[in-house]
């Protein structure tokens, strides 16, 4: 594992000659900034842009060392609220356990142009839940992306088992990513010398409950069919929809293409039980294929083989049919299966949480915790 120090000495070591840039903010003609008002330089300020920059202060210069603090100081302030255990990054080849050194590059291309894909795993009991079929999508995205692995799939495996394992965490979350990596501020990844694997181990304390839920009709724009299929990092649309939920104290959003079919919510398949009692899914070619979607494909043909659904279909589902589901669900891995209680102002079936939606989380759970081999991978600590 590395300390920060550490981390600092690998970056030092593994940083390329760049050529000589000047910091964007300096112009040509300045010779010197005061933070007054810019009065020392020759651009003439506005009284507006005066009066906002009216306090004068000297920007400092930090080494490497300094900024480590620094980092150090800002995570004991406690403003992150999640507990993060370990980082593995391909770009140093080791771990990390101190959040502290859990950064990366500002020239990295998946920060400045969002060329990067990721997925996830969930940590149950010391198992990872559905880590090769997360693993395949996340391969499959880096592909449509055209982002070159920095190594065999088998290799992203065994990193990223090994991460869980050095971060000693039982139940969480395992994320990562896989960037063009760092270079430069460019449109093109031609200068980047190697993609870049990113992998991190947060901890919680317990799984996400089956909470009803209220659920609008999403009024930002939906992706294309190429990126929609794809899982990169470019989420504004995604976020935009879950900040105008909150804004109308829903959950979430839910979009509908132009057909008036229903799509996906931000992060999150749609699952419905209609007037029929058929377990009902929208169709994945022109969302993205929900890892944890299919798994409950799989659960729910449990439910029918004992007559509590008639059948299950996966197709066009439109809004008016949805509204008028007995059950409406959303389900991904940060949710398992949540039940919808009203969507925008029509309540769902008797707008309590449904049988159906309460026993597929059972399933999803008992899955998670005891499920087969194919979708639970042990981690040795």
């Amino acid at each position: 594992m590395a300390s920060i120090s550490e981390f600092q000495g690998r970056f030092m070591a593994g940083t390329r000659p760049r050529p000589a840039i000047r910091p964007s903010f300096f112009h040509p003609g300045i010779s010197k900034i005061s933070f007054h008002g810019f009065q020392s330089s020759n651009i003439k300020a506005t009284s507006d842009q005066t009066e906002a920059c009216n306090t004068t202060f000297t920007l400092p210069l930090l080494s490497i060392s300094e900024v480590a603090e620094k980092l150090t100081a800002f995570h004991k302030k406690g403003t992150r609220n999640q507990k993060y255990k370990a980082m593995y990054s391909s770009l140093i080849g080791g771990v990390t356990t101190d959040p502290a050194a859990m950064v990366l590059p500002v020239d990295d291309h998946m920060v400045h142009r969002g060329h990067g894909v990721f997925d996830t795993a969930a940590i149950v009991n010391g198992h990872l839940y559905e880590l090769d079929q997360h693993l395949d999508r996340f391969l499959k995205s880096a592909s449509a992306a055209k982002i070159r692995a920095p190594f065999d799939r088998s290799t992203i495996r065994q990193i990223l088992i090994q991460t869980v394992s050095i971060s000693k965490c039982t139940n969480g979350s395992l994320r990562y990513w896989l960037s063009a990596g760092p270079g430069d501020f460019q449109l093109s990844p031609k200068s980047c010398l190697d993609p870049v694997l990113y992998t991190i181990v947060i901890e919680l304390d317990s799984l996400p409950l089956n909470t009803g839920c209220t659920v609008i009709t999403s009024s930002i724009p939906f992706k294309s069919q190429r990126f929609a299929t794809m899982k990169s990092v470019n989420y504004l649309p995604n976020v935009l929809n879950k900040m105008e939920a909150e804004e109308r104290e829903a959950f979430a959003g839910i979009w509908v293409d132009e057909l008036g079919f229903v799509m996906e919510g931000p992060s999150m398949n749609v699952g419905f039980v209609s007037k029929d009692n058929e377990f009902v899914m929208p169709s994945f070619g022109k969302i993205l294929s929900g890892c944890t979607a299919h798994r409950v494909l799989g659960l729910v043909e449990g439910l029918v083989e004992e007559g509590r659904i008639k059948g299950v279909r996966v197709g066009d589902v439109s809004v008016k049919e949805g509204k008028e589901s007995r059950e409406m669900m959303l389900v991904g891995s940060g949710v398992l299966v949540k039940s919808v209680l009203k969507w925008d102002d029509k309540i769902i079936g008797d707008g309590k949480e449904g049988p159906i939606a309460k026993a597929l989380y059972d399933l999803v759970v008992k899955d998670m915790k005891s499920g087969p081999p194919s979708v639970r991978i042990p981690v040795s600590y």
